[in-house]
């Protein structure tokens, strides 16, 4: 038991360190995403290059890791498919095209409402039924939702960028609940193929005119300097989703669901000080009043949840099941 134990802490300790890299890699996207898009690039293009290109960049770390077992591959194709389409291309389309229509701080702090919509998935598929103070926080994230929006002030915010956030906000919950699924499949395998599922999925919906697929080679202009437009691609490719996506799965597997969805609340704190760093957009405070009531939602959310099982320890998961069946 002692030794069980042991081991769970020890996956939770590695879980948190992927989480916390994940989350300052998925950070750095929105800046650069924005600085290509007033650059001339479409979202649909910079998504398509960012996925393509990390899923090449995983690819060869990824085959040795199947070891030629295609059957593996076989049984996970729907997850596979379902990753790429909805935790890949859906979401990433959805922030660009949210930040091409409001700042980065506030499209994110909208997606990173997703731990209540975990919360809501759990309670529904899992009958995992949240207490009074997971209900109270998802309130209180609501609430400070309204702030970010600056709803009080009367700050004109255009509908649409609304409803891209909104729209990346069920992919990010959808992104937390895929990634804790296919254990057997490694977690580069699925991110490889995710993304390069995601990035064709991307072209062929541009090719026959279904998103605008735009690119050019203007220099990319930030806040304080300009750089070639190939360094923000490379970084978005490589750093922002080939190390994100993997740290990613590597985290949720460890700390489940819930709790890797928390921790993940940490972008918002990376992409503010990018969006800040590289494009200028100092928050407003009553936006940084509603981004603190925000991040306190989800933390009471997380807090009137179950504790999260690690994959790989059956005696907690079993101790957490017993748990889950008694009334919150």
């Amino acid at each position: 038991m002692a030794t069980s134990t042991h081991h769970s802490a020890a996956l939770v300790r590695t879980g948190l360190v992927f989480a916390l890299a994940s989350a300052t890699s998925f950070g750095l996207s929105g800046p650069l995403a924005r600085g290509l898009m007033n650059a001339g690039w479409s979202a649909a293009a910079v998504v398509a290059v960012r996925v393509l290109l990390a899923g090449v960049v995983l690819l060869p770390l990824a085959l040795p890791q199947l070891r030629g077992d295609w059957m593996l591959l076989r049984a996970n194709a729907k997850l596979i498919v379902a990753y790429g389409l909805v935790a890949v291309a859906g979401t990433q389309l959805a922030y660009f095209n949210a930040v091409a229509h409001m700042t980065v701080g506030a499209a994110l702090l909208i997606e990173y409402t997703a731990p209540i919509a975990v919360v809501g998935w759990l309670w529904a598929r899992h009958r995992q039924r949240p207490g009074a103070a997971t209900v109270g926080g998802a309130a209180l994230g609501i609430l400070g939702l309204l702030l970010v929006l600056d709803v009080v002030s009367g700050l004109s915010v255009d509908p649409v960028g609304i409803i891209w956030a909104l729209a990346a906000m069920f992919g990010a919950a959808a992104y937390f609940v895929l990634s804790a699924h296919g254990t057997d499949l490694p977690g580069t395998v699925l991110a490889a193929g995710g993304l390069l599922i995601g990035g064709v999925i991307l072209l062929l919906a541009g090719a026959v005119g279904i998103v605008p697929l735009r690119a050019t080679t203007t220099e990319v202009v930030f806040a304080d300097f300009t750089t070639p437009w190939w360094i923000p691609v490379a970084l978005i490719g490589i750093v922002t989703a080939a190390v994100a996506y993997v740290t990613g799965i590597a985290a949720t597997r460890r700390l489940g669901s819930r709790l890797a969805s928390f921790v993940a609340l940490t972008e918002v704190l990376a992409a503010l000080a990018f969006a800040w760093a590289l494009l200028g957009e100092a928050p407003r405070p009553i936006q940084l009043l509603g981004g603190t009531m925000i991040l306190l939602g989800v933390v009471i959310v997380r807090l009137g949840e179950p504790t999260p099982v690690p994959v790989g320890d059956p005696e907690a998961q079993t101790a957490a099941d017993d748990a889950a069946a008694k009334p919150g």
